[in-house]
């Protein structure tokens, strides 16, 4: 287990598109374990694989409630609507209001490769959608409100 280096929004990697995760091997085990390791030492509440520079479709999230894997999330459903301040590991210090879903419903697959649908509602939502964004290139800064002055 390491602590791996986190890109920052001007690197290219965080606008790439991830690509799924064709089968559970030592080296995905590993970087699940690094992400993990990583996350918490930066005091962050999740993280996706391209913010540690690989383009795989890998997610890790703890708001507090014990550690979430999943690899090949998609997400199913969404309902209702929040707004709150985001900040990510990527972009250091800086924090804006996003609206997004209060209830998501995704499915995705553990380490061993069981698929398993996890349900999210306020900060677990804001989280599921904010790392599955990063897998697609998408950085929550791309859909932040304009901040009333």
């Amino acid at each position: 287990m390491a602590i791996r280096t986190i890109r920052i929004s001007t690197d290219e990697v965080l606008r790439k598109t991830c690509k799924e995760v064709k089968e559970i091997t030592p080296n995905l085990i590993t970087l699940l374990d690094d992400m993990a390791d990583t996350m918490y030492d930066a005091n962050g509440v999740g993280l996706a694989a391209p913010q540690v520079g690989i383009l795989k479709r890998v997610v890790v999230i703890d708001i507090g409630e014990g550690l979430v894997e999943l690899i090949n999330p998609v997400i199913l459903e969404t309902s209702g609507s929040q707004t709150d301040d985001e900040g990510c590991l990527s972009v250091p210090g800086k924090y804006a209001p996003v609206e997004r879903p209060n209830y998501v419903k995704a499915k995705a697959m553990d380490r061993d490769g069981n698929e398993f649908i996890i349900e999210g509602e306020e900060l677990m939502a804001r989280a599921l959608c904010h790392e599955i964004d990063h897998l697609d290139g998408i950085l929550y800064i791309d859909k932040a409100l304009p901040v009333e002055e």
